[in-house]
């Protein structure tokens, strides 16, 4: 997992507004944000750096799964991606402060949840898994047994 000295090496000091390194990505289906399942998220705010990789990830997503069953899955549900904070319980800076992670259906893949119970550990997600990792992102819930809503870029 990268660590937070690699991380300001590569991707610059995280920033409260995100500038100069956040831009918009285009999503090719459309998310639900998962607090308030009215609204519809069409792009998502990330490191300019990991742009590319975010597309190719949801570009797979769609022609493994296809919409329908994306939605039926849940990997539609977004739970967000740039978020300037700390890590939760901790003092270091949160990888979504970069733009650089990503969660998805928090609410059925919760923080402390282990392989026991989240829904992303199921078999029907390894697919989904298998394309994050393909594009050069890391499943906390794979590599920690925790937090499986999580997905961040590995180097």
């Amino acid at each position: 997992m990268i660590t937070t000295a690699e991380l300001i090496k590569k991707y610059g000091n995280p920033t409260e507004n995100g500038s100069p390194y956040l831009t918009k990505l285009a999503l090719p289906y459309p998310m639900i944000l998962s607090w308030d399942k009215t609204k519809t998220v069409k792009t998502i705010t990330c490191h300019k750096l990991v742009t590319e990789n975010f597309k190719k990830v949801f570009g797979d997503l769609l022609a493994e799964y296809g919409l329908p069953k994306i939605q039926q899955l849940g990997i539609d549900r977004y739970g967000g991606c740039f978020n300037y904070r700390k890590m939760r319980g901790g003092s270091d800076y949160s990888r979504h402060s970069w733009g650089v992670a990503i969660d998805l259906d928090p609410e059925r893949n919760l923080l402390k949840e282990s392989k026991k119970t989240a829904r992303f550990a199921r078999p029907e997600y390894k697919p989904m898994i298998d394309i994050f990792y393909r594009h050069g992102f890391l499943s906390l819930g794979v590599e920690k047994d925790y937090d499986w809503m999580h997905f961040e870029i590995g180097n």
